[in-house]
């Protein structure tokens, strides 16, 4: 009986013609890898576009790709021959490369996974199957709290049909369709476990992207193609969130191009897809009123091709053009002395030293100001990794840490970063957004002992209401919220409270919603987006409204969001 150890390029051509496949070793569980990670690379468009909020942070999709990407790379040269060992490798990759909460789960799948074929030189379906049950059990241990109808759901019953499906063959190949079938049909019925995935009229997301992982795999060992998406998803897309500066360029992406156009006739997506691709990467089509919205890295050389092919299809309304090679070279000049370096505190060993997640320049300096002593960049859309953390942690010259991930999903990889450090103590204060962070670091002493302070902190960061203004990116009504693409809309405390059509009103009904009134203190942060003048107009407009309450304005230069508020 052939294995899945095939040597390339002969392996897919041999895959069809082999009756069974009955083990695997290491180089065939690294194929599969591969294979997961190219399908996932595909499709991690249609995982993003599964958004519950109508907020630009729809970063299911790439955070798994990114953490697959980790995964893969750490076995991409590996000619490992034993199963086991190749396992705990992508174990490995996928855990230090993890980001997001479903990317933490996703690395806790693998590193089940790898549990399950410990020491074995290959695995058949008996060992498949107990596989697929240590990733489940470790994927359920990994979460505090775990919710139904997330991720955790899909791996639950993918090792419970496996199970049962062995009974009935040997066949790895079979099996490998068994969890997909399982993998699909307990996505779809995410909706029923989880209300507010009903509400919005979406699966989960990382349900989704844990089923493409293992799609790819079969698919693989059937021999059929992973390099183009089954489906292709048309969501509506904003300039706020596509036009946003890498954190780095790669070869063929020198500038960034964003069209609108309105179609004469409904386009071909496939046609439409295929030219794109001809032409860059990092595409994206968004759709709404009738008006469609490309977006694509190319080549300088290229970046008229964009317009021109959508002058093929309809009206051009709007162009978008960043040259992202000159953004990254500003980016350089300023980090490198182009603005004053951030005031981090210069913590002792024996001191208590703090590292912040900050999503902007701006909140870095205020966070640093109140003794912090090693900043992350991150926030929406940009999770930092469980490698970041265990760098900035070890970075430090004190055994003594308190991470403040600032963002709700990056708590589960702060978390999971503390439990991989061995020589130092490490606490996690689970603040959810900025405010709760700032409010946080006022019961820092540094002096103190982790366990005492981080107690104080924890009971500091409630003191703290938290508002964030952003424009809408769909369609949807949610917990009794009617939005529409493009809308301005507000969050309290992370819940959709209002939409409204420009920035001031929401403002101003989100204060409201947070009885801003019976507080003595209105911080509010502005983006990248937000003008110092438009800035300062609109703390003018506060001032006049709240006439009672202290009004300060300052800048926090995070992405997507014109402003992120706390009341105190």
């Amino acid at each position: 009986m052939p294995k899945l150890d095939l040597d390339a390029p002969h392996a897919e051509r041999q895959l069809r013609l082999a009756a069974e496949l009955r083990q695997c070793d290491g180089p065939g569980l690294k194929r599969l890898a591969r294979a997961a990670l190219m399908w996932l690379e595909v499709n991690h468009g249609l995982v993003n576009a599964l958004n519950v909020f109508p907020v630009p942070d729809g970063d299911t999709g790439t955070n798994m790709l990114l953490t697959m990407q980790a995964a893969y790379k750490e076995i991409a040269t590996s000619t490992e021959p034993t199963a086991g060992k190749m396992a705990h490798a992508i174990a490995h990759g996928a855990l230090m490369g993890a980001r997001g909460n479903s990317g933490v789960i996703l690395s806790q799948i693998w590193r089940g996974f790898a549990r399950g074929v410990d020491g074995l030189e290959e695995f058949d379906a008996d060992g498949f199957v107990k596989a697929l049950d240590e990733a489940r059990d470790t994927a359920y241990r990994g979460v505090v709290k775990p919710v139904e109808g997330t991720i955790l759901t899909v791996i639950k019953e993918v090792a419970q049909e496996v199970s049962a499906a062995r009974a009935n063959s040997a066949d790895l190949r079979y099996l490998l369709g068994v969890a997909v079938t399982s993998a699909n049909a307990a996505v779809a019925r995410t909706p029923e476990l989880l209300p507010v995935l009903k509400q919005a009229g979406v699966v989960d997301s990382g349900g989704k992207g844990f089923a493409l992982v293992l799609e790819g795999m079969l698919r693989y060992v059937k021999g059929q193609p992973l390099d183009q998406a089954v489906e292709r998803i048309i969501a509506p897309l904003n300039l706020a969130a596509v036009g946003a500066a890498m954190d780095a360029v790669e070869p063929g992406q020198e500038w960034e191009v964003v069209v609108d156009f309105r179609p004469q006739r409904p386009p071909d997506l496939p046609l439409m897809y295929g030219r794109l691709e001809q032409m860059g990467t990092s595409i994206q089509v968004g759709e709404g009123d009738g008006v469609f919205r490309v977006h694509v890295h190319l080549l300088k050389s290229r970046r008229y091709e964009p317009i021109e092919f959508a002058e093929e299809l309809g009206t051009v309304l709007n162009v978008h053009m960043e040259n992202l090679l000159d953004q990254m070279e500003q980016k350089t000049a300023q980090t490198s002395g182009g603005e004053e370096p951030l005031p981090l505190a210069q913590v002792q060993p024996g001191q208590i030293g703090v590292i912040a997640v900050s999503p902007g320049v701006g909140l870095s300096r205020v966070l640093a100001s109140l003794g912090v002593a090693a900043i992350i960049a991150g926030g929406q859309t940009m999770n930092p990794s469980t490698q970041d953390m265990l760098e900035a942690i070890a970075s430090l010259p004190t055994a003594k840490i308190i991470l403040l991930p600032n963002n709700k999903n990056i708590i589960l990889a702060a978390k999971q970063a503390v439990e991989l450090v061995t020589d130092k103590q490490v606490a996690v204060v689970p603040t959810r957004t900025v405010p709760q962070g700032i409010a946080a670091l006022l019961s820092l002493v540094p002096e103190g002992e982790v366990e005492e302070v981080r107690a104080a902190m924890e009971r500091a960061m409630t003191s703290v209401e938290t508002g964030e203004i952003t424009m809408a990116t769909r369609t949807v009504e949610l917990d009794g919220v009617a939005v529409r693409d493009g809308q301005i809309i507000g969050l309290h405390n992370g819940s959709l409270r209002i939409a409204r059509d420009n920035v001031t009103d929401a403002l101003l009904s989100l204060l409201e919603i947070m009885h801003a009134r019976d507080r003595e203190l209105l911080t509010l942060y502005h983006g990248a987006e937000v003008t110092s003048e438009q800035a300062a107009t609109m703390a003018d407009t506060l001032r006049a409204a709240y006439p009672n309450q202290i009004v300060e304005m300052h800048a926090g230069g995070q992405p997507h969001y014109h402003y992120i508020l706390s009341a105190e």
